[in-house]
């Protein structure tokens, strides 16, 4: 919405475009707004409040997908669109190590194990939480699959680390700035109604770590409120401190994400307190930690030589 800075290059956001560059255009005034409009939906108690802008969200990820697609289909058609590398670029020694970059983006994708016990608690049927579990990993991987190669298919090597930042003025693709508007917005709505989700579980966990042993937090009004004001204003400093979402995606995704995703529960099922593993779940549990370790280790090593180095090109190697 105001306008990200990425692969070194400023991009103007929705608002600028709009309506030229302002304070109230800018990256802090926006993220206040965005606050103002969350604060409804962080204050909700109940996982099972927010459903339906949930579901909206879902609605608004699959917009974007469409969009995308429906530009990268027009250019094609029009003659307009760049033919990609089919093949990452070996060029440089560092690169096959930048295609390890990709792992942890995939895995922040699909980690979002901290909300399924919150969710299924709240369901009727507690049984219908593997059902919602398949769903929501087949729609992840959709939209996910579907924006990355249409994205890549639309700029080629152009892609940046945030592809939002390819819909501006300047992004050559031949088609209406409406449907580019319409694309950042969709996406920008799509965030708003996910952030909740994540915040709901993110309170409840730090709740549990501060005060172990405490009434429940949805019960103490007090503390349930001081510690969403805490901790919306220790992600506000955070939004401005880290403007560049490929770099929050590549330290996360190779550190705290892999843990929750890929570690933590291979962890529990070696552990096995209940004497419920077999042995192929043990060695694919043994096998997936080793692989976690290893591709995050090479994933770190490559995230602080870029950014040593300053260069993002990286992800145009892991886009292909």
């Amino acid at each position: 919405m105001s306008g990200p800075v990425s692969g070194g290059k400023g991009h103007a956001g929705v608002l600028p475009e709009w309506f030229g560059p302002h304070w109230w255009t800018g990256r802090e005034a926006v993220l206040v707004a965005a606050a103002l409009i969350l604060l409804p939906l962080v204050l909700q108690r109940r996982v099972d409040s927010l459903r339906y802008t949930s579901a909206v969200s879902i609605l608004l990820a699959a917009v974007f997908m469409l969009i995308t697609m429906g530009i990268a289909i027009y250019t094609i058609f029009s003659g307009t669109a760049k033919m990609p590398r089919m093949l990452p670029d070996f060029s440089r020694l560092s690169s096959p190590f930048e295609l390890f970059t990709a792992v942890p983006v995939i895995v922040v994708a699909f980690t979002f194990h901290f909300n399924v016990h919150p969710i299924r608690a709240e369901l009727s049927k507690t049984s219908d939480m593997k059902s919602a579990v398949r769903i929501s990993l087949v729609l992840c991987s959709v939209i996910y699959a579907a924006v990355g190669f249409f994205g890549f298919l639309l700029f080629g090597d152009a892609t940046m680390p945030d592809v939002l930042a390819n819909f501006d003025r300047s992004s050559g693709s031949g088609v209406p700035q409406a449907l580019n508007d319409a694309a950042r917005l969709s996406y920008a709505l799509h965030l708003v109604l996910v952030f909740p989700l994540l915040h709901y579980s993110l309170r409840v966990n730090v709740d549990e770590l501060l005060f172990p042993g405490g009434r429940p937090l949805a019960t103490d009004t007090r503390r349930f409120v001081a510690l969403t004001a805490a901790l919306m204003a220790a992600l506000y400093v955070l939004a401005i401190a880290i403007p560049s979402i490929w770099t929050l995606f590549q330290y996360t995704g190779s550190t705290f994400a892999v843990c929750i995703s890929l570690i933590f529960p291979g962890a529990i099922v070696l552990r096995d307190v209940h004497g419920i593993a077999k042995r192929k779940d043990k060695a694919m549990a043994a096998t997936m930690i080793i692989l976690a370790v290893i591709t995050s280790s090479i994933a770190i090593a490559s995230n602080i030589m870029s950014s040593i180095s300053g260069d993002e090109k990286g992800v145009r190697a892991v886009a292909s």
